[in-house]
Formats: C-alpha cells, structure tokens, sequence
C-alpha cells in the first residue's frame, strides 16, 4: 500500500513516496535554465510541486498521466503545501496498486447498482419502467455506468460518482414528489436515471479524468440521446408522446440555454429535475471543495470558478471561536487631579445693534433696509 498519502504529509516533512502525474509544466528560471510545476496526486487529494535542479537529466523521463517516485521537502508556499522535488524517477504501471491512486466513491458500486435497480423495479408505468431495465441490463453500458465519474473536476469527480449522483437525485426526486403531489414520480424518476447516462462516452477514466473526442464534439446530453433512441428501438409500442417527454427531460436537465440545455424546462418534472439536479451537484461541490482545500491557515477556502464564491469552512471557524466571557461592569474612569482654573469675573455684555444688510443697489435691497430700519 501506497504511504504516505496527499492527506498525510506535513509540513517541513521529507516525503519519499510516489504520485500521480495530473499536470506537467517545464518553465524556465530567470536563468533561463528550466524547472518542473507540477501537480502530483492520489485517491485523497493533490498537492503542488516544484522541482528547481537537475531537471534536465529528468524532464523528458516521464509524461502526464504517469507514476514518478519522489523524495523532497513539502513546505508552506502561500499558505498552500508545495512540495519541492529533490529526487525523482519514473514507476512503472505493473509497479503500483491503481487504487491507491484514482478518487473513488466510499460507496460500493455494486451496492449502488443493486440500490438503482430496487428504485427501478419500483417504477408503475410499464413503458418506463422496461426502458430503464433495458439500459441496466446492457452488461457492457452498465459496467461503465458503475464506475464513471459525474464530471472532470466540479463533483462527484471520483469513480462512482455518477451512480451515487443519480442516486441521490432519484432520493431527492421521491421526497419532492411526496410534497408536490401533481408530479409524475415515475416520469421524474425516469429523467433522474438517464440525464446524464451520456456522461459514460463523454468523460475518460482510466486514468486521470478527462473528455473523450465524441465528448469534446458532442456533449453528454446529446450523447445520451443517441443511446435512449438506440434503446427504444427495442419498444416499437412506446407511447410516441412519452417518449417526447424523456427526450425532453434529458435535453433540458441543465436548465438554461447558456449552461448547454438546448431547451429550456417547460413542464414540471423537467424544472424539477434540474433544480435536484443542480442542487445535488452544488452541494457535492461545496462538501468536495471543504474536504480538499490546500490552505493551512484561516477558515476560507480558495476560490472555486464553479461556485464563484469562496467557502467558509465551518468547523474551522467554529474551531477558532472563543467562547463569549459573561458581560462585566466597565471600570470607572479616573479623571486626572487638574488645578482649578482661576474664576475670572464675566465679561460685561454689551449690546449691539444688529449690522445693517450690506447694500447692493438692486430694489430688493432698499426694500431690505427699510424693512430693517422699521425693525431696528
């Protein structure tokens, strides 16, 4: 077993252990020699590093994506961990425990799987319900919906998450449904497994995530149309308008025309759908962005593009909290002992007549003066 992991270095610690490449920038020094920025990882997490000597007997070594064993120093740079490489080579594949290496969910995914199909077998309408079995009982389609990440980088990005999203969502679906009693649990629930079920060609997962060509070109949701007309190819009596229906829930999952939906939702289990949708992936995005953030020090996290915020991190800043000490009397202020000023007799008033209006040669200003000298 890999040791240590991301979540288990220290500072001022000389770490020798291996890494994930995720990110591989060579820059140049003002020198003009080269160094290393990288951005090394495991299943808990990343962390920066920097390699500034000898990086030339190393630099062409290794590539994205692969395994390097390092020894260094990890040290706080910017209140963030960086580790500075002293050593470094490459670790072939056979060498390491892949698990020990790609974020996965806590989950069991067969656990998940099975979960899904009971929600599944739950579904009234017949029509619907057969159209969900068959995308489950496609072996090779399903294998890849047990492990696939829900995204790259913004949540659930973990093998698994797809299927614990799509979970939660469906969890989410039944308790709305409990409360908007004119829903369509079965439609909701149908639009809840199959969103984003193009999201398994979409996005690559062997080993870092990213998108595959078909994804770059099509997108998971146009993607997920063609395996739902592929499917319903099997169910020549599917209701034409229902099937409308489901189209429209996976077209529309997103919400707004500007974050990729070519329509926006326009009836009601669609506009549920999204907002589960979006709320599911939010908060999972906020928890991830908590759990994984590299600053040492304060009680915010950095800025998360996705969220456009930063987060407080609320154990931390309720860690930090003083208790509040009972409200006390304030302390008397002692005026200092000054010598008394000498009494000096007033003044004599002395009364005077009001100063007369400055004249101005306008008519308004003789009117003035009259009125001041009768008042006078």
């Amino acid at each position: 077993m890999k040791s240590p992991y991301v979540t288990e270095l220290k500072p001022n610690q000389m770490v020798t252990t291996t890494f994930l490449v995720h990110v591989k920038d060579i820059r140049q020094k003002k020198s003009g020699e080269p160094y290393l920025s990288l951005l090394l990882g495991d299943r808990t997490g990343d962390v920066d590093a920097k390699m500034w000597d000898n990086v030339a007997e190393v630099m062409a070594t290794f590539e994205r994506d692969d395994f390097i064993k390092v020894k260094g120093l990890l040290q706080i740079f910017q209140n963030r961990p960086q580790l500075t490489i002293h050593k470094m080579t490459r670790v072939l594949d056979c060498d390491v425990d892949f698990a020990d290496y790609f974020p996965a969910s806590e989950r069991d995914p067969m656990e998940m799987f099975a979960e899904l199909r009971g929600l599944v077998a739950g579904v009234g309408n017949p029509h619907l319900r057969a159209l969900l079995e068959a995308f489950l009982d496609d072996e090779p389609l399903a294998r890849m919906y047990r492990i696939a990440p829900a995204a790259k980088h913004v949540h659930h990005a973990y093998l698994g998450g797809l299927i614990e999203h799509v979970l939660s969502v469906c969890n989410l679906c039944r308790a709305m449904a409990a409360h908007y009693k004119y829903i369509d649990l079965d439609l909701l629930l149908t639009g809840a497994v199959l969103h984003d079920i193009g999201k398994v060609a979409e996005l690559t997962y062997d080993r870092s995530f990213g998108y595959s060509s078909e994804g770059q070109l099509l997108g998971h949701i146009i993607i997920g149309l063609r395996f739902l007309h592929d499917k319903l190819q099997r169910f020549p009596d599917f209701p034409p308008k229902l099937r409308t229906l489901v189209e429209h829930l996976i077209l529309s999952h997103h919400g707004e025309l500007e974050y990729g939906s070519p329509k926006v939702p326009l009836f009601p289990e669609a506009l549920l759908l999204h907002h589960l949708d979006n709320l599911d992936s939010k908060m999972e995005c906020m928890r991830g962005l908590i759990a994984k953030d590299r600053h040492v020090d304060g009680c915010w996290t950095s800025y998360n593009p996705s969220l456009e915020r930063s987060v407080l991190k609320k154990a931390k800043y309720l860690e930090d909290e003083h208790p509040e000490q009972p409200a006390s009397e304030p302390a008397a202020v002692v005026e200092p002992q000054l010598a008394p000023a000498p009494q000096l007799a007033p003044a004599p008033v002395q009364h005077q007549d009001p100063p007369a209006p400055r004249p101005t040669g306008s008519v308004f200003a003789e009117k003035l003066k009259q009125v001041w000298r009768k008042e006078s």
